[in-house]
């Protein structure tokens, strides 16, 4: 069994900035060997949905805009770097970058955080095409959403840190 220190050493960045989760999943016992993706995923999942508001918008908060100005300047975690870069997004043309800020502005505007997409499997038009159509959304169901993509984006950094674990 892994101890509190390595766990949260080895977990605490699938919520982007936010190791109270991995701290919270281990303290309540939910973590139990051997560690597997699935089970994993549920209890650190279970944490944040058991977060209050705060917390969870805290989280939201910590993730960074899309193409934004961490992209930029070369701010981004290991992770997020790695995501937005698989998707093209380090690649935008000049118009294109221009189109992702004024969303990027609008979204943090009308919302009070990040537009937050998994992007594994997208390409920057896919992603355009979301933040285009999401960014209509009330702030209920946005909030929803984008909580509903970190738990996404949660699922695929485990994957990444438990390989060979197909479950």
């Amino acid at each position: 069994m892994i101890d509190r220190k390595d766990f949260v050493e080895r977990f605490g960045g699938v919520f982007e900035h936010s190791p109270w989760i991995a701290e919270r999943a281990f303290d309540s016992g939910r973590i139990t060997g051997p560690l597997r993706s699935g089970e994993m995923h549920e209890a650190l999942c279970n944490e944040f949905r058991a977060a209050s508001h705060d917390e969870r918008l805290g989280v939201l908060r910590a993730h960074p805009d899309l193409a934004g100005k961490l992209a930029v300047s070369g701010n981004l975690t290991r992770e997020s770097k790695s995501e937005q870069a698989g998707a093209g997004l380090d690649r935008l043309t000049e118009s294109e970058h221009a189109r992702f800020t004024e969303l990027n502005e609008r979204y943090m505007a009308d919302f009070g955080f990040p537009f937050i997409i998994a992007v594994k499997g997208l390409d920057k038009d896919d992603i355009l095409r979301a933040f285009e159509s999401r960014v209509a959304n009330d702030p209920t169901t946005e909030f929803e959403t984008a909580c509903t993509q970190v738990e996404r984006i949660a699922g695929l950094r485990i994957a990444d840190l438990l390989p060979g674990d197909d479950t």
